[in-house]
């Protein structure tokens, strides 16, 4: 059943968010589009309200994406209770691998947090990362690297 923000964001992710497709279709015929194939007016509002919030922390300060920067992050108390061990535990593993900064990586908690979910886990924080990638200059290469894993990962489970 579609009916939160993060099935919204997901199935536009997949649908519209693609850099090959030639025609975007306006904000409003979009929201129409999705209230009519199922998703809830609220969520719909949601998930474009996210995606202005997200499209407003775009960097372009490359001093501040850097790889090879160490920076260890403490989480707050709510943090902690939203986003669980495991999702932390690969936010640590991307960015030891360098394919999250630390700018990057505060991008995707700040970006998970405001989905106003609850708890997050894996899956959902796989998206959240995906969208967060996409939208940042010169990170297409991170972008890449976390889709196949995303990607190779799904296709094993469903084989």
């Amino acid at each position: 059943m579609k009916e939160n923000m993060m099935d919204v964001l997901m199935y536009l992710f997949e649908h519209y968010m693609d850099e090959r497709q030639e025609i975007a279709p306006d904000q409003d015929s979009l929201k129409t589009k999705l209230i009519g194939d199922g998703f809830p007016k609220l969520e719909v509002d949601k998930a474009f309200s996210w995606l202005e919030g997200l499209a407003l922390q775009r960097h372009t300060d490359m001093k501040a994406q850097l790889h090879g920067q160490r920076a260890m992050r403490i989480y707050t108390g709510h943090e902690l209770e939203l986003i669980d061990t495991e999702s932390r535990g690969f936010l640590q593993f991307l960015e030891q691998m360098e394919v999250l900064t630390p700018v990057t990586r505060e991008l995707v908690v700040e970006r998970a947090m405001a989905l106003e979910l609850g708890r997050i886990d894996l899956e959902k924080l796989k998206w959240v990362i995906l969208m967060v990638l996409f939208n940042q200059p010169g990170q297409e290469a991170a972008y890449a690297w976390v889709e196949d894993f995303v990607f190779d990962e799904m296709e094993t489970y469903l084989h």
